[in-house]
């Protein structure tokens, strides 16, 4: 069974933090990109021509690598009769830190969105950029594009837009038989607008309100947007948040809606991620309703005193619970260790590695299962660093204390 798209952008933002700080002693570390619906076959001719090309690379060591790397991956791809519905990603080289020692690995994902971008690059360290673009958008938004004649409804998730409605209306003409009043005249053509109006927003509700969507960009060429919005013929949960001039109002017309919108979309996920986070260090700074830390935030969750979860995207603390001779024990651990490297609290060695788990998996299948709200908080953001190198990437507000 495909996993959910909530599933595989945490699998995706698992992904590009364990990559992220890999670095080659060379130029060979592969990264590949193939969008979805491009052939497999054709990438494996790529892959073959690039194998014959890597043996002009002059040194020794990193001519070798990029090989047995590419020879990784044709050998991975021989296991797909077809691209996966989104495509896919995929990540190979040697993630040995020791000079003297190679460590080929192979990392792939099938990403939350369809990838647009076919790509194939060697460098000292894996491209990541593609997918982290697509981790930047968690919510879906409206997009509605009307002029007088014509309506478009599409959904904006990531990079992808998706037309789920169209509208037309016939207009009156500029005479009419009879030689009607202009009072009457223009009344009929008023009445003509609002009832156009109300299917747009009609259209609106069946198609967004339905699909969980609230938060709306709206464009169009000429007032007629803003007229349709001070009327307000669609449903009051709607949230307008941008209106952009567009050129048309059919598929270009969503295009050009969607290139607009991006800064719109960036600066309102901003804008609340650091409202969050300032309530957060408020509640922290008077001792309030705030958690912090992974133990505390787990306890939380369970107890069901945690209406908000903050989540890291840059966290990697595991939670481990072991075995020691005075009994079991919970340790959260930054980082990768060894079981063999690892101490009971008192210093000794453990006896037995009962159970490991990643705090983010953890904290985001609790959230699931209880219903707590939760926002994944960027770590390149300032409020983000603050968080990870403060609070453990890992916090929130309580419901009472």
């Amino acid at each position: 069974m495909r996993m959910s798209t909530d599933k595989q952008k945490r699998e995706m933002t698992k992904l590009i933090n364990k990559l992220r700080n890999i670095r080659g002693s060379g130029t060979e570390l592969i990264s590949i990109y193939i969008p979805a619906g491009y052939p497999i076959t054709e990438t494996i001719n790529k892959l073959r021509t690039e194998h014959g090309q890597a043996g002009n690379i002059k040194s020794k060591t990193t001519r070798g690598n990029v090989q047995d790397a590419i020879d990784k991956i044709l050998n991975y791809l021989k296991l797909f009769k077809k691209t996966p519905k989104n495509g896919i990603a995929i990540f190979c080289g040697n993630i040995s830190k020791d000079p003297g020692k190679t460590d080929i690995e192979l990392f792939s994902i099938e990403p939350p969105l369809p990838l647009q971008v076919s790509m194939y690059r060697c460098d000292s360290e894996f491209l990541l950029e593609p997918l982290r673009e697509q981790g930047k958008v968690k919510e879906r938004y409206g997009l509605v594009t009307i002029d007088g004649k014509d309506a478009t409804i599409a959904i904006l998730e990531g990079n992808t837009t998706k037309i789920v409605k169209r509208l037309t209306t016939t207009g009156p003409s500029k005479s009419t038989k009879g030689g009607s009043s202009a009072a009457r005249y223009q009344r009929y053509v008023e009445e003509l607008i609002e009832d156009y109006y109300k299917r747009v927003g009609e259209a609106m509700d069946e198609t967004l309100i339905t699909s969980g969507i609230k938060k709306v960009i709206v464009g169009g060429p000429g007032p007629v947007k803003e007229n349709f919005l001070k009327m307000k013929a669609f449903n009051y949960q709607f949230q307008i948040i941008a209106v952009l001039d567009t050129g048309y109002v059919d598929d270009y017309g969503i295009q050009e809606l969607a290139r607009k919108s991006v800064e719109v979309i960036s600066e309102e996920k901003a804008k609340k991620q650091k409202k969050l986070m300032d309530q957060f260090f408020g509640e922290v700074a008077k001792n309030g309703l705030a958690v912090y830390g992974p133990k505390e935030t787990l306890e939380a969750m369970d107890s069901g005193k945690l209406s908000l979860l903050l989540l890291s995207e840059g966290i990697e603390t595991k939670h481990y619970v072991i075995q020691c001779e005075e009994g079991e024990e919970e340790q959260f651990i930054d980082g990768d260790i060894k079981e063999k490297e690892m101490r009971c609290s008192h210093g000794k060695k453990i006896e037995k590695l009962i159970n490991e788990q990643e705090v983010f998996d953890e904290a985001y299948e609790k959230a699931e299962k209880h219903g707590i709200e939760l926002e994944l908080i960027p770590a390149d953001s300032n409020e983000g660093k603050q968080f990870l190198g403060g609070f453990r990437g890992i916090g929130g507000i309580l419901r009472y204390k």
